[in-house]
């Protein structure tokens, strides 16, 4: 299953091309996903844990501990953590903190970066799905050859291990940036 996947690159404008994409070859292990998953989780409960913690050593008891500022400000820190690692993350690297961490990166199936739109499908349509599917969309990654879990399925997507050689296009523009540099080169010596 090799293809060739073209996007435009964001900073060039150049066509962007996958050579030799083979999901088989390097989809992720499904137990690197997994620990990948529970960095995470430990990251996103670390914080109204410390919170609650950080409370009890202030002497707070039972409800004004539940309702104090250090609480609160935990859970806020909590929920922009878990925007920037599951949504920012992700549009722009194509990776969580967890899949930084191991190695994974999330990809279309040709092999180029999802966009904004599959990154959000992905997220906040497929992960609910899967969680309501008491985690059996999850496990799903293990029965099939690309590791693909519901997710995945949802937003055409997949988790690769590994790094993907890229191929990038010089547009017109940046050839004639060259042509002009290696004029002024040769004046310069002249």
């Amino acid at each position: 299953m090799s293809s060739k996947g073209k996007r435009l690159s964001p900073k060039t404008g150049a066509a962007e091309v996958v050579k030799g994409f083979d999901a088989e070859k390097l989809s992720a292990p499904f137990v690197l996903r997994c620990g990948a998953l529970m960095i995470d989780y430990i990251l996103v409960l670390l914080i109204p844990v410390l919170s609650l913690l950080l409370g009890r050593f202030l002497q707070y008891d039972g409800a004004k501990l539940l309702n104090s500022e250090v609480n609160n400000t935990g859970w806020l820190i909590t929920i922009l953590l878990c925007v920037t690692n599951f949504i920012i993350f992700p549009i722009f690297s194509g990776q969580t903190i967890g899949k930084m961490l191991t190695g994974l990166r999330i990809v279309k199936m040709d092999g180029s970066a999802p966009g904004v739109g599959t990154i959000l499908l992905r997220h906040l349509f497929g992960y609910p799905l899967t969680l309501f599917s008491a985690m059996i969309g999850f496990l799903l990654a293990l029965a099939n050859k690309n590791g693909r879990a519901l997710h995945d399925y949802v937003a055409s997507t997949m988790v690769v291990y590994g790094s993907q050689k890229r191929k990038v296009k010089t547009t017109v523009r940046k050839r004639k940036k060259q042509k002009v540099k290696k004029a002024k080169a040769g004046e310069s010596l002249a």
